[in-house]
């Protein structure tokens, strides 16, 4: 994705300014800015991302993304620990797609540990509407 565009979490940022640095290596500052950074992922279909900031003990051995759906934007509602100081960080979001359906949303609330540095997704309390 070209880093002048607007980033796909639609934080606000460019994507070399938002998730981009993210998705290349760089590693999270927060909980809640990895969990932006995945939602950038699902809009990309950058399944590698997906499993490398994944927990090894929850992790899928493959992920296949459904390409009929188009990730719209997503909303974090709540966070709770997660910062630059904490080794574990709860975040609750919404992530708006777009499929053959219609329009819906993914609301999940999703744990994240810190792992040598880098905050990885551990599992998460998913409910469609």
């Amino acid at each position: 994705m070209d880093d002048t565009k607007p980033c796909p979490c639609r934080r606000g940022d460019t994507f070399g300014e938002c998730c981009g640095p993210l998705l290349a290596g760089r590693p999270a500052p927060s909980a809640a800015a990895l969990m932006r950074s995945r939602f950038t992922a699902f809009a990309l279909a950058d399944t590698g991302y997906l499993l490398r900031s994944w927990h090894a003990t929850t992790r899928p051995g493959e992920l296949e993304l459904d390409a009929d759906r188009r990730w719209l934007f997503v909303e974090i509602l709540r966070t709770a620990g997660g910062g630059p100081f904490d080794e574990s960080g709860t975040v609750e979001f919404t992530a708006h797609y777009r499929d053959q359906a219609g329009r819906g949303r993914l609301h999940e609330t999703s744990r994240f540990l810190r792992v040598d540095g880098f905050w990885q997704y551990l599992d998460g309390e998913i409910e469609r509407w």
